[in-house]
């Protein structure tokens, strides 16, 4: 064990997202005044934030500690795990630590977000070693969808805290994905103190099916389609694409790529060594048309790497580069979000209906280890204390049952919510605090400016619509010039519904008369009242509670 220079007697986690839900994966590792975040990812919105393109998490905890920052460590290139970075970046300007690949698609990621920021990015490898003043960081190599995927050990004198990142194991796996287990089994010998691991699939018994027989899956599909083949993944999601690339060989087909951010990683993948593609395979998009439909491929994914929201466009004509067409094989290889099921399935109905043989099963696997693999990762890691991290809650409660069986204490473990100042001090894991730890909404260009006040407005918008009250007086001589004026929006349908606006007029006219004939009157009481009667009698006529804008001006 490293002789550190000062003996870590007080050790803390704290996750900030990542935990209870799929995505924004951000923990924060403090041993004495050495701090570390580990990863910095986004999650997509859910259904009922409405126009809310990405939510990332709240650093508050981190804002006057900055001096006590290490680094922030990413684990691998995934946007869940690195999507929030220049967000994150802008408000803690921290030096950035992740292995080739991860740096080079963050840097891509941040080159096409227009980021203005100049970053302290480090390079990593699974050899390397960071010495803190309280403690030592180093990696392992694991198994996940992406090459250069590495788990992150920190060091204390009290044992290592080790962050396996996502992993699964599969032993037919190429080398660039290949597990370290020889290292983890190293790791775990020299006495693991916490381990936060991987929970996706904990629910699933047995292993995550291998990459040989999605592989083969593909094969025989490939085979058996007569016209064009649309492959769509994230654009992350490289050993799908290597997959594809395997296979358009071995047939004979050509592949042409659609999409700006998939191809900035087959560049940066095929510059750094990532992949590994065919000589005269690849052809341009203005070159599909001069070939056969059987000798043709297609791989993309949408704008923003979502694959989904592009084939719907092709499926109803309104992509821009390519259309379905009768006999088209569309493969979906790509899991959808949480929430994204009924998406998912309504863009399988549109392929059908544009004449598409549709297959989104068994060409696919996840890049996250069921049980039986969970299970190795214990029993190599062998730690002291469990925090299961990466999952939505009953996941996190079927991985710490995992630990149970494997021979951690129950008292050793915990389920942590996001926030929780998770304390490990002599023989002992607790819950010690609650660190700030709420979802920060991006809508557009603004951070943090929509809360649940406007999402409330927008979901009170969305179901019961909005009326526009406006009315002109002159205070001089208390009268009504114009108005009022009522202006529906997603509420009624006026022109069938005339009876019910005339009565809501005439009503704000009473208002209104009422109030200006009185000594002293304030427009603030005159809006709510406006506010209070138009509900009470909308409701009654049509059990529906639209938002009420009151607009009065004085001439």
């Amino acid at each position: 064990m490293l002789h550190l220079i000062k003996n870590s007697k007080s050790i803390k986690v704290i996750p900030l997202g990542g935990v209870g839900e799929i995505g924004k994966n951000m923990y924060v590792v403090e041993v004495e005044e050495d701090l570390f975040i580990l990863d910095a990812g986004l999650m997509f919105p859910e259904d009922e934030m409405f126009g809310i393109d990405i939510v990332i998490p709240d650093i508050s905890y981190l804002m006057d500690k900055q001096d006590r920052i290490r680094g922030l460590f990413l684990s691998h290139g995934h946007e869940d795990h690195t999507g929030a970075l220049a967000y994150i970046l802008s408000k803690l300007p921290v030096p950035v630590f992740g292995t080739k690949l991860t740096i080079a698609l963050t840097k891509a990621k941040m080159k096409e977000q227009d980021v203005k920021l100049t970053v302290d990015f480090r390079t990593v490898n699974e050899n390397t070693i960071l010495t803190f003043p309280y403690s030592e960081v180093s990696f392992f190599q694991v198994n996940h969808s992406i090459p250069d995927a590495v788990g992150i050990s920190i060091l204390s004198s009290e044992g290592s805290i080790v962050y396996t990142g996502d992993f699964k194991f599969d032993q037919s796996a190429d080398e660039l994905y290949r597990a370290n287990i020889s290292k983890m089994a190293r790791i775990g010998n020299e006495g693991v103190l916490c381990l936060l691991s991987d929970s996706t699939e904990a629910e699933k018994p047995g292993y995550t099916p291998s990459e040989v027989a999605v592989a083969k899956e593909l094969e025989d599909l490939f085979e058996n389609a007569d016209g064009r083949i649309i492959y769509t993944c994230y654009a992350s999601g490289m050993n799908a694409i290597q997959r594809l690339f395997d296979v358009t060989a071995k047939t004979g087909r050509k592949i042409s790529i659609i999409g700006k951010t998939l191809q900035d990683v087959y560049q940066i993948s095929m510059k750094l060594g990532y992949l590994k593609v065919h000589d005269n395979v690849f052809i341009q998009n203005n070159e599909i048309d001069k070939y056969n439909d059987n000798e043709i491929v297609i791989i993309m994914t949408g704008n923003q790497g979502e694959p989904l929201e592009a084939l719907q466009k092709m499926a109803r004509k309104s992509h821009k580069l390519l259309h379905i067409k009768k006999g088209d094989t569309v493969m979906i290889a790509a899991s959808p979000h949480r929430g994204g099921e009924l998406f998912l399935s309504k863009t399988v109905d549109l392929l059908y209906r544009a004449g598409a043989n549709v297959f989104y099963r068994n060409i696919h696997v996840s890049g996250h280890g069921r049980e039986e693999e969970l299970k190795l990762m214990l029993n190599l890691m062998q730690p002291k204390f469990f925090v299961p991290v990466h999952g939505e809650f009953r996941m996190l409660i079927a991985h710490e049952q995992i630990a149970w069986n494997m021979g951690v204490s129950p008292e050793n473990s915990i389920i942590p919510e996001k926030g929780d100042i998770i304390e490990i001090k002599g023989e002992k894991i607790r819950v010690a605090g609650k660190a700030p730890a709420g979802n920060v909404l991006i809508d557009g260009s603004g951070i943090g400016d929509v809360g649940n006040i406007v999402l409330r407005d927008r979901k009170m918008l969305s179901q019961d619509g909005i009326l526009i009250v406006v009315v002109s007086i002159k205070r001089s001589e208390k009268k009504i010039i114009s108005g009022p004026e009522i202006i529906s929006r997603g509420f009624v349908y006026v022109r069938e519904s005339e009876e019910l606006m005339g009565n809501a007029t005439k009503l704000v006219k009473e208002i209104v008369e009422k109030n200006i004939k009185s000594h002293s009157f304030e427009w603030s009481t005159i809006k709510q009242e406006m506010r209070d009667q138009l509900n009470y009698y909308l409701y009654n006529k049509t059990k529906r509670r639209p938002m009420i804008i009151p607009i009065i001006m004085e001439v």
